[in-house]
């Protein structure tokens, strides 16, 4: 019997927002699909929320992907850019959340790791290493796209493995694996 799942991968941010798909038939993992949501062009910071949300929909919509692996935010020091980056991806989980797609989370560092081998490795390195693990004949522009397959990718490799960031599928999954945290 076939087994297939399809892993959504992504990148948030509010310039732009990265985005990979891979299919995995039985326990081999194929390309679908890279791209990048440009936002710079929007300058109202609400106005791109609203887009990544509606951006993240069509893509289950259309992909029916299975799970969703996202990019944590990288602790910065400018505290403003956190909270956009933070809101992006919220938006970009929430997405998933309305439709009952399970969502797990990495750290850069876990996803240039399961990618690369070095936790230290550039964006360029990544993109390469995807280009020869997944057949790509070529490489976008900007890597921000790459960056979404990555978290795809390090989702497949870490798949049966216990993550260090949990995963939930919605409210229900949250209240059961969070017990101690709920008042009664």
């Amino acid at each position: 019997m076939t087994k297939e799942r399809i892993i959504l991968g992504i990148d948030p941010g509010t310039t732009i927002m990265g985005f990979g798909l891979i299919r995995v038939i039985n326990k081999k993992m194929e390309f679908v699909q890279l791209n990048e949501l440009q936002l710079s062009k929007y300058d109202n910071h609400y106005q791109k929320l609203k887009i990544i949300f509606e951006r993240t929909i069509e893509l289950i919509e259309t992909h029916h992907p299975d799970e969703i692996a996202i990019e944590a935010p990288f602790f910065g020091k400018n505290v403003q850019s956190m909270l956009k980056l933070g809101r992006a991806q919220g938006v970009a989980m929430a997405a998933g959340l309305s439709r009952d797609i399970p969502i797990t989370e990495y750290e850069p560092k876990k996803i240039k790791m399961a990618i690369t081998g070095n936790g230290n490795a550039s964006k360029e390195q990544v993109a390469k290493m995807l280009q020869q693990l997944l057949g790509l004949k070529e490489l976008p522009k900007n890597l921000d796209s790459t960056d979404g397959l990555a978290a795809a990718v390090c989702h497949f490799f870490n798949s049966g493995k216990v993550v260090a960031g949990k995963g939930y599928s919605g409210w229900d999954a949250f209240v059961k694996q969070n017990e101690e945290r709920v008042k009664k």
